[in-house]
Order: structure tokens, then sequence, then C-alpha cells
């Protein structure tokens, strides 16, 4: 499943479509240049248990690990997401 990006000055999201319906979303603020703020993440009944959310917010670490970005997680599940992956520490100094 493509997980796709949008942004603009202000906030962005790393999204999951099928026919045109946003069916999973993580989305996020910019903070300054150097930060960007996760205060979202949604996945539509019908992807439950496909690990979406998981992907999204792997797709949100890496875009600030390439935009040399650190991550402020105020979604609870992107929170969780993150304190449970090791390889993940890195975006939150």
């Amino acid at each position: 499943m493509e997980i796709k990006h949008e942004e603009n000055e202000r906030k962005g999201a790393f999204f999951v479509e099928r026919d045109g319906e946003r069916l999973a979303e993580m989305t996020y603020s910019k903070a300054g240049k150097s930060r960007i703020i996760i205060d979202h993440t949604e996945v539509d009944d019908s992807l439950r248990g496909e690990g979406i959310g998981k992907q999204l917010v792997e797709k949100g670490v890496n875009f600030a690990r390439e935009n040399e970005l650190t991550v402020l997680p105020l979604c609870p599940f992107a929170k969780a997401i993150i304190d449970k992956t090791p390889e993940y520490q890195d975006v939150l100094k």
C-alpha cells in the first residue's frame, strides 16, 4: 500500500488513499525550521491489523531524519511507537 505525503508551510501529513478516500493518516505541524510535532494518527477500521499506523510513523521518522528535524510526538499512538522502537529514538533529541 502506497503512503503519500503532502505538506505546506505549516503542516503536513502522511496518508493512504483508496478510490480517492483517505483511509489512514498521520498529521504533523511544523515548529520552527528544526522540529515537527506529530499531532494525530488515524487508521480506518478496514485497514486495522495491517500495521499501517506503524508504517505512517516510520515514514514520519524517516522524513525527519532526511530533513534533519527533531520530532515531538504529541499523538499518543505515535509516541508509543517511537518509545517502543529504539532505532527511532534519535529523532527525539
